[in-house]
């Protein structure tokens, strides 16, 4: 199944509280088990600004289709087409 890094632009997002966090990553959690087992959140990482999440899905279309669902925004997606780390330098 196709990874993907979804950029959401989040104004002051590295500001919100950690029960606001905890409220967002809810509402996604009811999201994904409305969509079923197929689209994954694997994990996002939080900045000023932006949040990036990386999914498994099966295409991009249900990826934004759980934007839609949850209120969040979804500004880009893109495939991941490979991971490398430094043992990919070895």
């Amino acid at each position: 199944m196709p990874k993907y890094v979804i950029e959401r632009e989040i104004p002051d997002a590295g500001k919100l509280s950690q029960g606001e966090l905890h409220d967002i990553s809810e509402k996604s959690c009811d999201v994904l088990n409305q969509l079923g087992p197929e689209v994954q959140w694997v994990n996002s990482y939080v900045t000023d600004d932006k949040v990036y999440c990386i999914y498994i899905a099966p295409d991009e279309d249900a990826i934004r289709k759980h934007g839609e669902m949850g209120g969040f925004p979804v500004n880009s997606v893109a495939q991941v087409r490979s991971v490398i780390d430094p043992v990919s330098a070895e």
